[in-house]
């Protein structure tokens, strides 16, 4: 069981089972939904329990996708095809220790010029 929760708690989870790998995403709408690039991990829909969705806020940012983010704190919390049968999770919401280590860069032909990445993990342009 991995939990997490937004910077004020009004927004909680709890994932079953293991954390897949995460990966970086650097694409602009991802970079400023979470004010840099948002590493995060995708769970199928059926491993996450939410609490506090009465504070969940979701911002439609493309026809096919929708974030989630804290409508107290503002925390950035989720990346949701509902088309699709998982959700990705901000790795930075969960509490520690998550077991578990990014594997890859995507999206960084779009990535900001003021930071470089020299992790030596894969990148993908897009």
């Amino acid at each position: 069981m991995h939990r997490g929760s937004c910077l004020c708690g009004a927004v909680r989870f709890e994932v079953t089972g293991a954390l897949p790998p995460p990966d970086g995403c650097h694409c602009s709408k991802c970079r400023k939904h979470s004010g840099h690039y948002f590493v995060s991990t995708e769970v199928p829909q059926g491993q996450l329990t939410v609490f506090g969705e009465d504070s969940l806020r979701w911002y439609p940012s493309s026809p096919k996708v929708r974030r989630g983010f804290c409508g107290t704190c503002g925390a950035s919390l989720f990346f949701d095809p509902p088309h699709l049968d998982w959700i990705a999770i901000a790795m930075g919401a969960f509490d520690t220790p998550t077991g578990t280590r990014m594997d890859r860069h995507i999206f960084v032909a779009d990535k900001g010029d003021y930071y470089d990445l020299t992790d030596g993990l894969p990148q993908n342009a897009q």
